[in-house]
């Protein structure tokens, strides 16, 4: 009986503390700032802050004064020996033995120095590289053997490269035939004509064998001082740099520029990708028929 008076009777339960908090304790309201840019100018920049060189931008505002200054410093200190050599009575004759006469021919050579290393300054300046516009004419050379597919890739290589590089002037020779030129080509000697590619001849020469037998692109940035150019006769005259990207193992992409050393890093990498995709889309039809050039497509 007294084991199930206590299982029945009630066990009173006083919790000393709430384990839930009152809505009360949490904040009704939370203000948020309409406009955080204020907040930020209160706090203020706490990070670096950019210096600048002062002595740098005065120089580079001022070229061509400071040139100059060292022209103005040799001569003001000539002058100012031939000064002193005449107020101070010294016979004009110099003297080995005397120390001013030591000291005179010593301030003498470091004036002239001076003159002559302003005058080095004047003379070796920084070329200006800017974009020349290709002296020639403008032509449009497609293969008419070439499926749409095709051709369709070889213009959007050229308006790809136009568009984004200095290119002016694209020559694709593959199988042995010139498949495409486009852009701005030389003048021939009758009035609107222009120069074609002479694949066979192109393909003999110094040019192409050195490109095939490396199986790399070849960047000549700038084309004037390059002994070979007179085998690229069919571009402008005035182009200034030239990208030979072979295609695989027959045929190469000839790209002429209008800007010395106007190909990037960048462009070279992308215009090699350019080339293995052209590389792809050609090497399915290498057995076709012998391609023929036809105008204005």
């Amino acid at each position: 009986m007294e084991a199930g008076s206590m299982l029945n009777s009630v066990i009173p339960w006083k919790p000393k503390r709430s384990l839930f908090l009152k809505p009360s304790n949490f904040p009704r309201l939370v203000r948020a700032s309409s406009n955080p840019q204020s907040q930020e100018r209160k706090r203020g920049y706490r990070g670096p802050k950019p210096t600048k060189d002062w002595v740098a931008d005065w120089v580079r505002n001022n070229d061509d004064a400071v040139r100059s200054l060292p022209i103005y410093v040799g001569g003001a200190s000539l002058l100012a020996v031939l000064f002193n050599r005449t107020v101070s009575g010294i016979a004009p004759v110099a003297d080995a033995s005397s120390s001013q006469s030591r000291a005179d021919l010593l301030t003498l050579s470091l004036a002239v120095t001076n003159i002559l290393t302003g005058l080095v300054w004047l003379s070796i300046r920084p070329k200006s590289i800017s974009v020349v516009n290709p002296e020639g004419v403008e032509c449009r050379n497609i293969c008419s053997r070439l499926p749409d597919l095709v051709v369709s890739e070889l213009l959007w290589a050229w308006e790809s490269l136009s568009t984004v590089t200095c290119c002016r002037s694209l020559v694709v020779i593959y199988d042995s035939n010139c498949i495409l030129q486009i852009g701005m080509a030389a003048e021939s000697g009758n009035d609107d004509e222009y120069v074609t590619v002479d694949a066979s001849k192109l393909m003999q020469g110094s040019v192409y064998q050195g490109v095939m037998r490396s199986g790399s692109q070849s960047y000549l940035a700038n084309l004037l001082l390059y002994p070979g150019r007179s085998e690229l006769s069919f571009l402008p005259s005035n182009t200034q740099a030239v990208i030979l990207q072979p295609l695989g193992d027959k045929g190469i992409a000839i790209i002429g520029g209008d800007t010395i050393r106007g190909f990037t890093t960048s462009d070279q990498a992308w215009i090699a990708f350019i080339g293995e995709k052209l590389d792809a889309a050609l090497s399915k039809y290498a057995d076709a028929v012998p391609l023929v050039v036809q105008d204005g497509i």
